[in-house]
C-alpha cells in the first residue's frame, strides 16, 4: 500500500486539474471537427480515448518532470515532499513507471488514424524536453503551452485526417491560454524560484502580471472568435464568448493577487471550468442551428 500511495502521489492522479487541462484542448479539436449528424458513438469513443491518453501522458510527464527537477524540488517548500525529491522513489523506478505509462498510452494512440499517430509521435520530444526549459529561458510556460495544447490538433486530425488553418489558429490561441494560467500558477513559488535561480514568465512579468495576462487572454479570445467565424458557428457561440471573456478578464485577471498563493491556486484551478465552458460553447453551437 505504501508503494501504491507513492505511485499515486508521483503521478498526481488525485489532482485531476493537470490531466483535465491536457484533455480539454483534445476535445475542443475533436468537437470542431466532428459532424454530429453522424453516429455520435464514434465521438464518445474518441472522447474516452483522449481522456485515457491525457491521464497516462500527464502522469508520465509528471514523473519525468520530478526526475529532472529533483534537486530544485528539494529546495522548494511546496515540492520538497514529492516522492523522488524526498527519496521515497528512486530515479530508476521512476523511469520504469514513466516508460510503462507511455507504453499503455501508445496502445491507445494506435486506435487512431496513421496521420494522427505520426503527429502524436512528433510531439514526444516537446513533452519530455519541457522540464529543462526553466534552466535556459524565462519562457518555459510557452513550451508548456505548445505541448499541452497539441491535443487540439490531434483531435481535429482524428476526424479529418488533414490540417487546415482553422485548428492551427485555434491551437495558437490555446497556447496563450496556457501561457496565462501557468504564469498564475507560478506565482505560488515565486520567492523560492528566485532564490534557486530557475526562470519563468511569473518572474519575468512580476511587476506587471495583469498586463501580460491581458495580452495572453486577448490573443486566446481573438483566436476563438476567428474559429467561430471560419466554422460558421451559430449565434449561440458568440454569446457564449461573453461568459468566457468574463471568466478570463474579470475572475482571473481583475481578482489576481500574486502575493496571495491560495488565490493564485484557485484562479489556476478555475481554468478547468474554463475548458469545460469552451467545450460546451462549441458543442451547442454545432448542435443548435
Amino acid at each position: 500500500m505504501e508503494k501504491i500511495n507513492h505511485f499515486i502521489e508521483l503521478t498526481r492522479i488525485k489532482r485531476p486539474i493537470g490531466y483535465m487541462l491536457l484533455f480539454w484542448p483534445c476535445i475542443w479539436g475533436l468537437t470542431i471537427a466532428f459532424d454530429f449528424s453522424n453516429n455520435t458513438q464514434i465521438f464518445l469513443k474518441f472522447v474516452i480515448l483522449f481522456l485515457c491518453g491525457s491521464i497516462l501522458m500527464r502522469s508520465a510527464g509528471c514523473i519525468i518532470n520530478d526526475i529532472v527537477d529533483k534537486d530544485f524540488d528539494a529546495k522548494v517548500a511546496r515540492t520538497k515532499s514529492r516522492p523522488i525529491a524526498s527519496g521515497k522513489i528512486s530515479v530508476k523506478l521512476g523511469l520504469f513507471y514513466s516508460a510503462f505509462l507511455c507504453l499503455i498510452a501508445f496502445f491507445i494512440l494506435i486506435q487512431f488514424n496513421m496521420f494522427t499517430i505520426i503527429l502524436a509521435m512528433c510531439s514526444m520530444p516537446l513533452a519530455f524536453s519541457y522540464p529543462y526549459m526553466k534552466r535556459f529561458t524565462y519562457w518555459p510556460q510557452l513550451f508548456l503551452g505548445i505541448t499541452f495544447n497539441y491535443g487540439l490538433v490531434l483531435g481535429w486530425t482524428a476526424i479529418n485526417e488533414n490540417l487546415t488553418i482553422i485548428p492551427l489558429i485555434f491551437y495558437f490561441g490555446a497556447i496563450f491560454w496556457t501561457l496565462g494560467y501557468d504564469t498564475i500558477y507560478g506565482y505560488q513559488d515565486l520567492k523560492d524560484d528566485e532564490i534557486i535561480g530557475v526562470k519563468s514568465t511569473s518572474i519575468k512579468f512580476k511587476k506587471n502580471p495583469k498586463i501580460f495576462l491581458f495580452v495572453c487572454y486577448s490573443i486566446f479570445l481573438i483566436c476563438l472568435l476567428y474559429t467561430g467565424y471560419k466554422m460558421n458557428f451559430s449565434y449561440i457561440y458568440f454569446y457564449g464568448l461573453a461568459l468566457i471573456f468574463s471568466h478570463l478578464f474579470i475572475f482571473q485577471i481583475l481578482k489576481l493577487d500574486i502575493k496571495n498563493e491560495k488565490k493564485c491556486l484557485n484562479i489556476f484551478k478555475s481554468n478547468n471550468f474554463l475548458g469545460f465552458l469552451v467545450f460546451i460553447n462549441i458543442l451547442l453551437s454545432k448542435i443548435i442551428i
